[in-house]
């Protein structure tokens, strides 16, 4: 079976973080039902603490596959750039060997 996406995974794990926190203020806590607000604020402190207790891996794969695809593009522009050279250079050789300049 195909592995799923590292970002997808941190992304989904991430949103759990919120909304679960979210939805037991909202259900057992009466009171954040008038004060949603509230909720929504105390839910993303408690997220973002889940996340960085507990998600340190899933953000590493995630960042390590946004690595390899970066570099895995530059490096596709750096095979033109090289081209370019080549053929600039090669053009400059033949210029070279004329002898009508």
């Amino acid at each position: 079976m195909k592995k799923p996406a590292p970002f997808l995974v941190y992304t989904v794990l991430r949103l759990l973080a919120f909304l679960v926190p979210l939805a037991i203020l909202w259900f057992f806590f009466p009171i954040f039902r008038e004060f949603w607000w509230l909720a929504a604020i105390f839910a993303a402190l408690i997220g973002m603490s889940i996340s960085m207790l507990f998600l340190r891996t899933p953000l590493t794969d995630a960042s390590a596959r946004l690595q390899e695809r970066r570099e895995s593009r530059s490096s596709g522009g750096q095979a033109d750039a090289d081209a370019e050279d080549r053929a600039i250079d090669d053009a400059n050789e033949s210029v070279e060997d004329d002898p009508r300049v």
